[in-house]
C-alpha cells in the first residue's frame, strides 16, 4: 500500500501531518531531493553481495525511535513518527485475532526543531577528543528528545490531548535522565569487568594479563548485552526503522533520489553507526588502560572512570576517521567488526518504513543543504549514522 509522502515544509517545532497518497515512492523533484547531483560516477557507490553501500560521507546523522526515525543534519533537526490509525487501535483494543487484512497504516507526523551546537558558541570544545565528548552528549540529549516525540505520538488522540495540556518535562529531568544512563554504562562495562578483574588479580600476576582478562570481560558483557537486546521481540520494529534510517542516509550520501525504491537497494550496515561506535569503546579501553598497570583497587575504579571521556573522545575520532575513508580496503577490514555487530541492532525494513525515515531527512533538507555548506557551516558538526 502506502504512498508518496505529500509533505509540507515544516514549521520549526511544529508537527506537520504528511498523508499517504498513491504509489510507494517520494517525488525527487521536490525541494528537498532537488538538490541531489544523479549519479554520474561509481565513485559515489559501491555493490557487494547484491547490496549498495555509499562511498562518501554526509554531515547528517540519526536514531530510530518508536515507529520513527530522527534524523539530524548541520543547523537543525526531525523526527518522523508514523501515527497508529483508527483502525490500528481498534483492532488492538479487540485483542483482533489476525483474521481478514491488516488494518491501514496510520499518518506519518513530521516535526522539526533547531540544532544548535556548544561547539559553534566555544571554540575549545573543537579541538580533537573534545569535540566527540561534546558531540556525543548532545546526541544523547536530542535521542531522549526524539524517544519522547515518538512515544507521545503512539497514544491515543485523546490521552495525546491531555499530553499535549501539560508542561514540557523540566530540563533538569532530561539532565537526570542522561546523566543516569551515562553511569549505568560506567558501571557496567567499566567499573564491574575491573572489580571482577580485581578478584584474581594475584593470580595474575602481570599487568599484561591483567588488563587482557579485563578487556576480553568487558567486551564479553557488551557483546553479550547486545545479543540480549536483539532478542526482546518487541525492539525489532526499532530496529527494523533503524535499518531504514541507515539505508536513507546511504542513499542520501550516495546522490541517488531519496525514495523507498532506491533506499531499499543499500546495505543497513552503516560505518558511523552508533554501534560500530560502542564496539570500538571497548576495544580502545583495553589500549587506554595497559599503561596504568596495578595499582591499589580504588586508583583502578578512578581511572575507569576518568578514563571514559577519554575514551569516547578517541573512539569518535575513529569512527570519524572511518566514515571518511570507508573507500579503502584496509578500513573496511578494520571497520567489518563493527558492521556486523549492527547485524544485531538493526532488521531489514520495509518500505513503508523507509518512507518515514525519508520523510524525516527531507524535513532537515527542506531546512539546509549540507552538501553546500561552508567549511564555517560545519563547524561544530559531529555525527553519528
Amino acid at each position: 500500500m502506502s504512498g508518496r509522502l505529500a509533505a509540507e515544509r515544516s514549521q520549526i517545532g511544529q508537527p506537520t501531518k504528511s498523508a499517504l497518497l498513491g504509489a510507494p515512492a517520494v517525488a525527487a523533484g521536490n525541494g528537498a531531493t532537488a538538490q541531489l547531483d544523479p549519479l554520474t560516477t561509481a565513485d559515489t557507490l559501491v555493490e557487494r553481495d547484491g547490496e549498495l553501500s555509499a562511498q562518501r560521507d554526509a554531515p547528517v546523522g540519526g536514531q530510530a525511535v518508536l515507529e520513527g526515525v530522527m534524523m539530524r543534519g548541520v543547523s537543525n533537526w526531525a523526527v518522523a513518527v508514523r501515527k497508529p490509525s483508527p483502525e490500528q487501535i481498534a483492532d488492538s483494543d479487540a485483542d483482533g485475532d489476525g483474521d481478514g487484512a491488516p488494518p491501514p497504516l496510520g499518518e506519518v507526523e513530521v516535526t522539526t526543531y533547531p540544532l544548535d551546537s556548544a561547539m559553534k558558541r566555544h571554540r575549545l570544545l573543537r579541538l580533537p577528543l573534545l569535540r566527540g565528548v561534546v558531540a556525543l552528549g548532545g546526541s544523547m540529549v536530542i535521542g531522549f528528545r526524539a524517544l519522547e516525540i515518538s512515544a507521545n505520538a503512539q497514544l491515543p488522540p485523546d490521552e495525546a490531548v491531555e499530553v499535549e495540556e501539560q508542561q514540557e518535562i523540566p530540563r533538569a529531568v532530561w539532565a537526570g535522565t542522561v546523566v543516569f544512563a551515562v553511569l549505568l554504562s560506567v558501571v557496567l562495562f567499566f567499573l564491574i569487568p575491573v572489580g571482577l578483574t580485581s578478584l584474581i588479580k594475584k593470580q595474575l600476576g602481570s599487568s599484561v594479563l591483567f588488563w587482557l582478562v579485563e578487556g576480553a570481560i568487558r567486551t564479553s558483557l557488551f557483546l553479550g548485552y547486545m545479543a540480549l537486546l536483539s532478542r526482546v521481540r518487541d525492539l525489532r520494529r526499532v530496529f527494523e526503522y533503524h535499518g531504514a534510517e541507515h539505508k536513507t542516509i546511504s542513499c542520501f550520501e550516495a546522490g541517488l533520489p531519496l525514495t523507498p525504491a532506491n533506499a531499499q537497494r543499500f546495505s543497513r550496515l552503516h560505518p558511523r553507526c552508533g554501534t560500530s561506535f560502542l564496539l570500538v569503546v571497548m576495544i580502545v579501553a583495553i589500549f587506554v588502560f595497559a599503561p596504568i598497570g596495578l595499582p591499589a583497587w580504588y586508583w583502578l575504579m578512578a581511572t575507569r572512570v576518568l578514563g571514559v571521556p577519554v575514551i569516547a573522545g578517541i573512539s569518535f575520532e575513529l569512527i570519524k576517521f572511518a566514515g571518511r575513508n570507508r573507500s579503502r580496503g584496509w578500513v573496511r577490514a578494520l571497520m567489518w567488526p563493527g558492521l556486523k555487530l549492527q547485524l544485531l541492532t538493526t532488521r531489514e525494513p520495509d518500505l513503508d518504513q523507509l518512507e518515514v525515515a525519508i520523510a524525516s531527512l527531507q524535513a532537515v533538507l527542506a531546512l539546509e543543504k549540507p552538501g553546500e555548506m561552508t567549511a564555517a557551516d560545519l563547524v561544530g558538526i559531529e555525527v553519528v549514522a
